[in-house]
């Protein structure tokens, strides 16, 4: 992609829409009682420095210290904010190869990650490399369609997680690919892979109507679409019901603002995803009235 392109695409304008059934004309953001920031990133790959003023694609973007003086920036303007990851965190640069993965964590870390969940490439130096790296992660991962039972991994990830912003309940529960025919199978071990269709429509049953939150996120490593019939961001947003938004990864896609998606119940849902590298930080505002009706926008900000 042409530079001149991609600074085009990520200053596009932000999308505004409504959810949960909710119009433009009766709620606006400006009426809002209550506002959310989600800020989000996928597919980082262990890129730690800013590309190469040189560098033929992303020429001076990404590197983790711009983007943690982005983040404290929207935090000062906006403390009732949460920073996910979608996977594929190891994986890209001499440094994962060095260290497998402790610096990307402690960055993170140091970031203040609220949650993550586990991409194909989190794998790479095998599921006990992940595991050795675990306490430098300061922040839970997050995925409920992989189940660790007969691994070292067991009890160490959590199927969902809720926080609370602003008396907002939020949850978040994570989705992963499928390993076999994209991972060794030496490097997951016992690791089964569950429908996430029917995780996700479980999860977002169970953080809507038992854990009560008033907004649910989809933290997917299934990839934004396919030509094929494999599960992808897309089919499940049109598969299932109660999300609000699906943060995705593992395809790379670079979306100015979110896709808007109908849902089971014809309802929206939002779908986000940021390209890769970190030269991207996504960023999605949820406006709530005071009978917790939504409203939001979401825009991809340049690093």
């Amino acid at each position: 992609m042409k530079r001149r392109d991609f600074l085009k695409q990520t200053t596009a304008a932000t999308s505004l829409v409504a959810l949960g059934g909710v119009t433009l004309s009766s709620f606006s953001p400006a009426s809002a009682s209550k506002k959310i920031t989600i800020l989000h990133t996928n597919d980082v790959h262990s890129h730690i420095d800013p590309f190469s003023p040189t560098d033929a694609n992303f020429p001076n973007m990404g590197g983790v210290a711009r983007r943690a003086t982005l983040i404290d920036r929207i935090r000062k303007e906006n403390p009732h904010t949460l920073l996910l990851d979608a996977g594929d965190i190891f994986q890209g640069t001499p440094y994962f190869n060095f260290y497998g993965g402790e610096l990307e964590f402690k960055l993170m870390s140091k970031l203040k990650y609220d949650a993550a969940t586990i991409g194909n490439h989190d794998f790479d130096n095998g599921i006990d490399g992940l595991y050795a790296q675990l306490p430098h992660a300061e922040f839970p991962f997050l995925i409920a369609n992989y189940d660790f039972s007969n691994t070292i991994m067991d009890t160490h990830t959590k199927s969902y997680k809720v926080f609370i912003k602003n008396d907002i309940k939020i949850g978040v529960f994570g989705v992963g690919i499928q390993l076999e025919n994209l991972v060794d199978p030496a490097m997951y071990k016992e690791t089964k892979y569950l429908n996430p269709i029917e995780i996700a429509q479980d999860m977002s049953r169970i953080l809507k109507e038992e854990e009560h939150c008033d907004l649910v996120i989809c933290l997917s490593h299934l990839g934004y679409k396919y030509d094929s019939d494999k599960v992808s961001d897309l089919k499940l947003a049109a598969a299932t019901k109660n999300i609000d938004l699906i943060i995705g990864g593992h395809t790379h896609t670079f979306l100015p603002k979110p896709t808007i998606v109908k849902n089971s119940e014809n309802q929206n849902i939002l779908v986000n995803q940021v390209g890769k590298y970190g030269v991207n930080l996504g960023r999605i505002d949820f406006y709530f009235d005071h009978n917790k009706n939504k409203a939001a926008n979401g825009t991809a900000i340049n690093v």
